[in-house]
């Protein structure tokens, strides 16, 4: 099975069936000098994975930690928990720690390896196909506040990025439509041509068909990359990425980052919602609205996705945009959709 190498500006993303096995060579690489390894664990992960990557540090002296993945605990006080351990174990910054997870074990991990001694050395192995497509990408790292979501962070880059797609063999379909709706997203707002492969492949997709998979994955990360890369601190270009994410942040925060209703639902939901404010205001077609409609219908992508949609239950989620950090001072940020492939400019 052939493995595909995107290169950044500042580390490699390695995207295959069996990649997993190149977590030495690259520790070798880019971390020459590490002694010491704290591998970072979402409990779900499957035994298989541990003791496959656990044979491939044995030159170095590992410390685990497995974490039950939840917005929850993505907070300081977990984040401190780690910070403490890696000091009492003399962690020096020539030394490494390693995310194995979903998107939230990936933002935290990323956000101790950024503070402690001011950057120690980071690898991302994300295991959800969420974390694969968009957290993994773009050096975003942070934890939550009471106040909102990642609302505490940082910019900071992984020496590496491997994505293990067996890792989703493991995963729910629910689990698969999350990562399913950035795929989906970077289509929409920056290739009309992915779109229409979606709108075909969907099914191969949320089936893991590993060839369909993997040619999304590589599509999808390389229309994020090509935002992340021009604007590395979200200053313009970046934030057409946050199409359908205001209203998706808000949702979450309604139901207190809740199981009913997860990041990708929120964000298939929040997409939907900008593209009907994008028709309301005559920025984009009732064909366009109704392709993307029917996407989410075919595939059964939302179960009552109806009840989202009632103009009360938007309104009420807008009080919760406010503290978005993606909010110009009083002025809340909307991405909208002109046609499929192109957006509105920020702040416009």
């Amino acid at each position: 099975m052939k493995i595909n190498r995107l290169k950044t500006k500042d580390y490699s993303i390695i995207i295959g069936k069996n990649s997993i096995s190149n977590l030495t060579t690259e520790i070798k690489k880019h971390c020459p000098k590490c002694k010491k390894v704290a591998v970072i664990f979402d409990k779900k992960i499957p035994k298989k994975f541990i003791v496959k990557i656990r044979k491939k540090l044995n030159r170095y002296k590992v410390f685990i930690f497995f974490v039950s993945s939840s917005e929850k605990m993505k907070n300081l006080k977990k984040t401190n928990f780690f910070i403490n351990n890696l000091i009492k174990f003399n962690f020096n910054r020539s030394d490494l720690v390693i995310a194995i997870g979903g998107g939230i074990i990936g933002d935290m991990t990323g956000f101790v390896a950024s503070i402690y001694k001011r950057g120690i050395n980071f690898i991302n192995l994300p295991s959800t196909l969420l974390a694969q497509v968009d957290s993994c990408i773009g050096g975003k790292t942070g934890v939550n506040s009471k106040y909102g979501k990642n609302l505490i962070g940082s910019f900071y880059n992984p020496k590496v990025v491997i994505v293990e797609t067996e890792f989703l063999k493991s995963l729910p379909r629910r689990e698969v439509v999350c990562g399913f709706a950035e795929i989906l997203k970077h289509a929409i707002i920056n290739d009309k041509k992915f779109f229409y492969f979606l709108k075909k492949n969907t099914h191969k997709v949320l089936s893991l068909k590993n060839n369909v998979l993997e040619k999304s994955i590589l599509k999808s990360c390389k229309i994020k990359l090509n935002f992340t890369e021009k604007d590395f601190k979200e200053k313009g270009l970046r934030m057409k990425l946050n199409f359908g994410h205001t209203f998706a942040h808000a949702l979450e925060s309604q139901n207190k980052y809740s199981n009913k209703l997860n990041h990708g639902e929120a964000v298939l939901i929040g997409m939907l919602i900008a593209v009907k404010i994008s028709k309301l205001n005559n920025l984009c077609s009732n064909e366009t609205l109704n392709q993307i409609e029917n996407l989410y219908n075919k595939y059964f992508l939302i179960d009552d996705l109806n009840k989202y949609l009632k103009k009360d239950k938007i309104l009420k989620s807008i009080k919760f945009m406010k503290n978005d950090k993606k909010k110009d001072d009083e002025k809340i940020s909307l991405i909208l959709l002109k046609t499929i492939g192109k957006t509105t400019m920020p702040g416009k």
